[in-house]
């Protein structure tokens, strides 16, 4: 078995984060080093390492997560001005915790990309 990701331990409660939705598939949470005034991470609560481990049977879960980040957008007051979704597969492309994740960027002008 594989050693729980930070977002396991988030989920799990074993580590605080500023949880901004829950419910019994999905968790999104404030990023702690946040690209911009908004960014959350949008993650499902099982294990998923990559988008390439994501199965067919995922596909109504992994939906949902697009849904709520829409819907946090517009809780958040950006979707109107404009917002960002990034997802990272594997290390080439920037992905740092083996837990699917989904970010949702904006608050200001993010330009062509966003970097720290």
């Amino acid at each position: 078995m594989n050693e729980p990701t930070v977002f396991s331990k988030i989920i799990a409660g074993e580590i605080p984060a500023d949880i901004v939705y829950r419910d019994e598939e999905i968790t999104a949470f404030r990023d702690i080093q946040p690209l911009a005034p908004v960014h959350i991470l949008i993650v499902p609560n099982q294990a998923i390492a990559t988008v390439n481990d994501i199965e067919d049977a995922d596909a109504e879960l992994i939906g949902r997560m697009w849904c709520i980040a829409r819907d946090l957008a517009k809780q958040e007051g950006i979707a109107e001005s404009g917002y960002r979704l990034v997802v990272n597969c594997n290390a080439d492309a920037g992905q740092e915790v083996f837990h699917l994740h989904l970010h949702l960027i904006g608050g200001r002008k993010l330009g062509s990309s966003v970097s720290r």
